[in-house]
């Protein structure tokens, strides 16, 4: 390790959507710490039961494993008291009761220009109070004024929510829907409104991450621009196809058609797959399909399709392990050399291996470009 690494602060990461993780990478070099990085909190206790220069926690509160971000987040406090924790979420908003002791929330998506000094506070300064816990700097009478106009709103809102309600209840009785009727749709659609504000939520935050990702890694605007419309539009498609069966799983096969339909040459073959159909969870299905849409791109800019008759052979099978193995072969394209630095694409495509608990490897062959995934079916597989 590097002296100055050694002597920056460290920031442990505890995120499992790749991208999410990715932006929060980017968010504490941007701070001035370095980032160490765990997919849950299973791999967070044992990174700290490894090493004792953790300076800050930044951790996701809903995550798979033995415990969620939360229940982490007090984990870390009993038993490693000095290291300060900032707690994100898009979905759960913990009260200062719930949260350990001067632990932060922040909500997705996040907000840079708060967050980063809260970190450099929490880290350098340590013991300063939250955000949400600093004294306002509003004159008592202005804050007096402030609540009785919150007041009389409120009071109006509450009028027009009540008629509102008394019409709802009159056209459902209207309707000859009785009471428990009534009762079950009003739950069924405050989960359904919470399921969704919940994904809209994560959904922007994605978004932010991959803005950041496009805008920091390329040469120019335009640049940026081109990377960041593919790769919204990736994620686009993946929703499409995960909507046909209500967000729950999808077709392999279909999901890999899907990515690749954009580039694909009308009445020319480029693309010869070749493997047994599988169903994937949801989390699956957007990983392979941002991660296609990269190395599409990449091919079609340096690669095979680069050049007329290259085309890319895709084949995959599943193993006793159990797992699966997929390869990405480029044939017949210009000489390969290998690049001059670590682009987001590459970065994105070695965290779906973390994501997914598999392994990728890149090959730079002067013959064509491979990109290889092993990946436990378990990883894969709806849940």
């Amino acid at each position: 390790m590097r002296l100055a690494e050694r002597e920056t602060p460290k920031v442990l990461i505890v995120e499992d959507e790749m991208l999410l993780r990715m932006r929060a990478v980017n968010l504490v070099e941007d701070a001035g710490f370095h980032p160490v990085q765990a997919v849950d909190s299973d791999e967070a206790i044992s990174i700290l039961e490894g090493r004792s220069d953790i300076s800050l926690l930044f951790t996701d509160i809903q995550m798979p494993g033995s415990m969620d971000g939360l229940r982490l987040a007090h984990a870390v406090h009993d038993r490693w008291p000095s290291i300060k924790i900032i707690l994100v979420s898009g979905h759960i908003s913990p009260t200062e009761g719930e949260r350990p002791a001067d632990s932060q929330f922040f909500g997705k998506p996040l907000n840079v220009a708060k967050l980063i000094p809260a970190m450099q506070a929490m880290v350098r300064a340590g013991d300063g109070p939250g955000l949400a816990e600093q004294k306002s700097d509003v004159e008592p009478e202005r804050q007096a004024r402030s609540v009785e106009n919150l007041t009389v709103e409120n009071d109006a809102l509450r009028l027009l929510l009540e008629q509102a309600g008394i019409n709802a209840l009159n056209l459902l009785a209207q309707s000859g829907i009785e009471a428990e009727e009534r009762a079950a749709a009003d739950k069924l659609q405050k989960l359904i409104v919470g399921e969704l504000h919940h994904r809209i939520k994560n959904t922007l935050a994605t978004v932010s991450a991959i803005a950041s990702q496009s805008f920091r890694c390329a040469d120019s605007i335009e640049e940026g621009q081109i990377a960041l419309d593919g790769r919204l539009l990736a994620i686009g498609r993946a929703h499409d196809l995960l909507l046909q069966t209500s967000w729950s799983d999808a077709s392999l096969i279909d999901t890999l058609n899907s990515a690749i339909e954009p580039y694909q040459t009308p009445s020319v073959r480029s693309f010869n797959f070749n493997g047994p159909d599988i169903r994937i969870h949801s989390s699956a299905v957007i990983a392979l399909s941002m991660t296609f849409n990269e190395l599409c791109t990449n091919a079609t800019k340096f690669g095979s399709l680069s050049k007329p008759g290259g085309w890319v052979d895709v084949a995959w099978a599943t193993t006793e392990k159990p797992s699966m193995n997929l390869s990405w072969r480029e044939r017949d394209g210009p000489a390969v050399s290998p690049p001059t630095r670590r682009s987001f694409g590459t970065r994105m495509m070695e965290s779906l291996g973390q994501q997914l608990r598999g392994r990728i490897e890149l090959t730079y062959n002067p013959v064509g470009f491979s990109y290889e995934l092993d990946v436990p079916l378990s990883s894969l597989e709806p849940r």
